[in-house]
């Protein structure tokens, strides 16, 4: 029997037209008797600005513009997609799930959709199931988003977080392929440090429970994520046979410029391979890679036949790595 492979055929980005400025933030903040600046900022994190969703856009709504782009690159149309995975943390409802309200919106029916919720790690998990589904034969052609409206769930009192994080949606195509595509990936996930990033509240009798908004221990996400970032992605080269310097580009979560830094040094990489859009995009969580990959493909950064690394950590405690050629 002939193996079945997955390939990204197609990528499409989409940002809230709102772009927020360091100096607009810290004005917005000032206003609301909180201190920080552009400097404090820019050395901690290297962002520079983000792009806020407004009040009546939804996660679906960013992920139904990145999808058309996505499919329009990949020149097919959304009745030609048989598999929807929408990677979220800040979904539309409690349910029905964001892909099944997306599938909607594109128009089409019957697929199977659903979302999958591993916060930052979420397109990394979402691409590596798509591809599990399509090698088993369940699907020819999937539509992988990562969307999130990160600005809904954010404390304005707390400088410490609400600098970093912004709003966007990324997508692919990924199609039934003779040749390999993905080459190798791997997941982890460690729920004993929940407590270090999360949202805290639940929804009990129309009342929130605890809050609603995210907290984070910075560093002891930064301590957690340099180590695990290196280890998943060594074992995801282990798996395909490859060494470090087969890869063209490290695509990293786009969380802070430091963690990428440090990531690549430890896998030998210079950051001329390394695509960097959280100066511009901040922490968009899920749609973090997807927004980046389709960011340096447009640039013709990224081009077919190049081996590139993906990688993200989050909250839950989840991390993993994808290695594909485009």
């Amino acid at each position: 029997m002939t193996p079945r492979y997955s390939r990204i055929v197609g990528t499409g980005s989409f940002l809230p037209a709102r772009r927020v400025s360091n100096d607009d933030l810290v004005a917005q903040l000032a206003a609301q008797g909180v201190e920080t600046s552009d400097e404090w900022i820019v050395e901690r994190t290297g962002i520079r600005a983000r792009h806020f969703a407004d009040k009546d856009v939804t996660a679906s709504d960013l992920a139904l513009e990145a999808s058309r782009q996505a499919l329009a690159a990949a020149g097919c149309e959304a009745a030609d997609i048989d598999l929807i995975i929408v990677a979220t943390s800040t979904p539309d409802m409690v349910f029905p799930s964001t892909a099944c309200i997306l599938q909607h919106k594109l128009g089409v029916a019957g697929c199977p959709a659903f979302d999958v919720q591993a916060v930052c790690s979420g397109f990394v998990y979402a691409l590596t199931v798509a591809d599990a589904m399509i090698r088993a034969g369940t699907a020819r052609r999937a539509l992988v988003v990562g969307s999130e409206v990160f600005s809904r769930i954010l404390n304005f009192q707390d400088r410490t977080t609400c600098v970093l994080f912004g709003d966007g949606a990324g997508a692919v195509v990924l199609e039934v392929s003779d040749e390999p595509g993905i080459l190798a990936s791997d997941l982890h996930a460690d729920g004993s440090h929940v407590g270090i990033l999360c949202v805290p509240g639940n929804v009990y009798g129309g009342e929130i429970l605890g809050s609603p908004l995210l907290t984070m221990d910075g560093q002891a996400v930064f301590k957690l994520a340099v180590g695990v970032l290196e280890k998943a992605a060594r074992a995801t080269l282990d798996k395909a046979g490859m060494q470090e310097s087969d890869i063209d580009w490290l695509i990293p979560h786009q969380a802070n410029i430091r963690i990428m830094q440090s990531t690549a040094r430890k896998l030998r990489l210079p950051m001329d391979k390394v695509v960097v859009t959280v100066d511009q995009h901040g922490n968009t969580s899920a749609a973090s890679i997807p927004l980046a990959l389709d960011h340096a493909v447009r640039a013709g950064q990224v081009q077919a036949g190049q081996t590139v690394m993906l990688e993200g950590v989050g909250g839950g405690f989840t991390w993993g790595a994808v290695l594909l050629k485009m």
